[in-house]
């Protein structure tokens, strides 16, 4: 069946151009457009001095961000042949560019695709699989932990960014860190200023230890009639690779993410759009700690 219309509003979806369906794309198919939005943006980058009088060197990072998330449906299938059958599988890519808000300089940059791996004798319940390249010098295949539907508003749960020891596992995205640090290593989490162009009244010790403030902030008076949820990790299948630099410096180890796609209901016209919510952490080995690297952002389809 061949398009009328783009993928723009829950009232206008429509199959993607080409032989590829909706129902080939599964949930993805709603991230087909443009999204624009704000976020935050944290991270714990290493400084070159090194450890000082047993203090790990580093600067806390804390951006507003300005993001613009351009997705594209991929027609036809993409086949992997196997000994005894052939899977097809079915893609978006996207294009993702990160500002800060303030300065607009650039933050991030990276470019992927999203795929449905449908049901095989290996993948019996059918997953999606998030592929992507960041110019620092990693790429990264992560894949689906969950995926659901339900009517009415996310639960967005805290995720904390404060250091923990190398030698202690990481925990899953929403549990506490376990044992983290303390002293002098958490006076920037304490002590640091919230940059301008976040949502008003967020408390800043709060919101740096847990950046998902941010995004429940932003829905706080909103109508959401339903969501989808997309929870990914590189630990189930893939991984990250990266160049020597940055595995020598600042290595991205694992990665995170929740994605919350809402149908938001205006409370002026009646009318309903999409809604993209997410938070992504990387944990960032150097100096035998783990760092927790933080974004999240929320996004309208324009």
């Amino acid at each position: 069946m061949t398009s009328t219309s783009t993928l723009t509003t829950p009232d206008a979806i429509v199959r993607a151009s080409g032989p590829t369906t909706i129902d080939d794309l599964g949930l993805i198919h709603k991230l087909s457009g443009r999204w624009v939005g704000r976020g935050f943006n944290l991270i714990a980058r290493p400084d070159r001095l090194g450890p000082a009088n047993n203090t790990p060197q580093f600067t806390l990072a804390l951006h507003a961000t300005h993001e613009t998330l351009q997705v594209n449906p991929v027609g036809g299938g993409i086949p992997n042949r196997g000994q005894f059958e052939t899977a097809f599988l079915h893609a978006i890519d996207y294009s993702q560019t990160v500002t800060d808000y303030s300065s607009h300089t650039g933050i991030h940059k990276e470019s992927g695709w999203w795929v449905h791996v449908p049901e095989t004798k290996e993948n019996p319940a059918g997953t999606y699989v998030r592929l992507a390249t960041v110019p620092h010098g990693n790429s990264l295949v992560s894949q689906t932990t969950a995926v659901t539907t339900f009517s009415g508003r996310p639960t967005i749960n805290p995720v904390n960014s404060l250091p923990i020891p190398g030698s202690d596992r990481v925990q899953p995205l929403n549990a506490p860190p376990g044992r983290p640090l303390s002293g002098a290593v958490l006076e920037q989490y304490l002590k640091s200023a919230l940059p301008d162009g976040l949502p008003s009244g967020l408390d800043p010790v709060k919101t740096i230890q847990d950046p998902t403030e941010v995004l429940r902030a932003d829905i706080r008076s909103q109508t959401i009639t339903e969501t989808d949820i997309i929870v990914i990790s590189t630990l189930v299948a893939g991984g990250i690779v990266s160049i020597p630099f940055v595995l020598k410096n600042a290595n991205a180890a694992q990665l995170d993410a929740i994605f919350w796609i809402e149908t938001v209901k205006d409370g002026t016209s009646g009318r309903s759009f999409f809604q993209l919510q997410y938070v992504q952490r990387v944990i960032l080995d150097f100096n035998d700690i783990h760092w927790p690297h933080i974004s999240v952002a929320t996004l309208v389809k324009e």
